[in-house]
């Protein structure tokens, strides 16, 4: 795992799961991955009531890699995400 956020929603926690995986994996490889640790992670968490499970190439992991570059969009000023 690369990075995990968790937070309450109410009484129940949800989170979400960055795994970095072997980047030879077919789509269905890395969903069957993400599938068994959710599985796990709602088995083992008790208060967990949902779990997001994103799966990242081992070459560019974590939400650094996910950010937009500043840029224009319609009549928005500049801005990123």
């Amino acid at each position: 795992m690369t990075e995990v956020r968790v937070r309450w929603v109410g009484h129940r926690l949800w989170a979400e799961v960055n795994i970095a995986v072997e980047s030879r994996l077919s789509v269905e490889q890395a969903h069957k991955i993400a599938t068994e640790v959710r599985h796990q992670i709602l088995h083992h968490l008790r208060y967990l009531s949902n779990a997001t499970i994103h799966i990242d190439p081992i070459s560019s992991s974590g939400e650094a890699h996910h950010r937009i570059a500043t840029h224009a969009y319609d009549e928005f000023a500049d801005h990123s995400h």
